[in-house]
């Protein structure tokens, strides 16, 4: 994600921050000058996000370790105002699998509630007036602190394991209805239950906090995004990558000069091609590192090309073409067929093959 600090990587997982992150503090500043607080205050409430936040991280790595038990590797976790997002490579298809993963996130907070329930006087808090209670929890002092993030880990809990899906609780709502209808029709309930209450977040957001109505849209649009996606999946389930491949393509030798890969893009709908050296893949070229290197008219392209070169065996399923372009950084991949190349496919050549495969089914 653009514009992210990275903080590090924990079991090779990449921990960053939004730049937007930094909007949540100054919100957070601006409320407390608002409520006539000292640079004490201030101060203590930053803290208090930076360390909430901190038990998001491990919210969302409870995700990302429980899905790397079944094979799921995470790419990174991303720091957002609205919260965490931890981008695996795919959700585990099998409910039991699903349902693991998406209620390891919410048992860690639960782990942590109960952990600063060790150190919190909660009967104290419990046992007061309405007016003492007011008193003690104004005094910014350590012991109210913990108090404060015992009630935010407690409110992850209950907020993540409302069924808003795609958040913990919409799969963990998914995976049950999983077991007896199916994933496509389970995600199609589940994505329709989040969008509805994503609209009642919308509604709320306008009248109590502006928050909701970001939350509402990221439920909103991942619930609509994470249904189609799945429909699609269950569309190209069989088949596969030969029958969606690209056959005539353009091949390069490494003597082929930018001009003459300038012509080619100008004269067809090509963008990315591949360059070969007699049965050997070398690279892959596209067009914006043509057009990067448009004055260099007469440079090879061996030069110029990107060397690492993912390959996919025309007998293998189109959804493993998808998985291979999700985790590495291309969306082009060369086709072999028993060691040779056969082909190149591509996330737009698979769209097409999508539609196709659409109007099929509903004749």
């Amino acid at each position: 994600m653009k514009g992210s600090l990275k903080l590090g990587k924990v079991s090779g997982i990449q921990i960053e921050v939004h730049w937007t992150f930094t909007l949540l503090l100054l919100w957070v500043a601006f409320i407390e000058v608002q409520r006539g607080g000292t640079a004490a205050t201030i101060l203590m409430n930053m803290v208090f996000i930076v360390v909430l936040f901190f038990c998001v991280v491990l919210h969302e790595l409870g995700h990302a370790l429980t899905a790397k038990r079944f094979q799921v590797n995470t790419k990174r976790i991303t720091l957002l105002p609205i919260g965490g997002v931890a981008s695996l490579e795919k959700i585990p298809e099998k409910p039991e699998q699903e349902l693991l993963v998406a209620l390891a996130g919410p048992a860690v907070n639960v782990v942590i509630a109960l952990l600063l329930l060790l150190v919190v006087p909660l009967r104290e808090y419990l046992s007061l007036d309405p007016e003492s209670l007011d008193n003690l929890l104004n005094a910014g002092d350590f012991q109210n602190f913990l108090f404060f993030l015992f009630l935010a880990n407690t409110m992850l809990v209950v907020f993540n394991l409302i069924p808003a899906f795609p958040m913990d609780g919409g799969r963990v709502f998914r995976a049950l209805l999983s077991f007896k209808l199916g994933r496509v029709k389970a995600t199609e309930v589940a994505a329709g239950l989040g969008q509805a209450l994503a609209v009642l977040f919308f509604v709320l957001g306008l009248f109590l906090n502006p928050f909701l109505i970001l939350i509402a849209l990221f439920i909103f649009f991942g619930a609509f995004g994470e249904n189609q996606m799945v429909k699609r999946s269950a569309l190209l389930k069989g088949h596969l990558v030969q029958e969606a491949m690209l056959t005539d393509i353009t091949l390069l030798n490494p003597e082929t000069t930018v001009e003459e890969v300038i012509n080619v893009v100008l004269k067809g709908t090509e963008k990315q091609f591949l360059v070969v050296d007699g049965d050997e893949v070398l690279g892959i070229v596209d067009h914006k590192t043509v057009l990067k290197h448009a004055k260099e008219a007469k440079r090879p392209v061996v030069e110029i090309m990107k060397k690492e070169v993912q390959e996919i065996e025309a007998s293998a399923e189109v959804t493993k073409a998808l998985e291979l372009m999700a985790k590495g950084s291309t969306d082009f991949l060369a086709v072999t067929a028993n060691g040779l190349l056969a082909g190149a496919i591509d996330r737009a050549n698979i769209g097409e093959f999508i539609l196709l495969q659409t109007n099929l089914s509903a004749e």
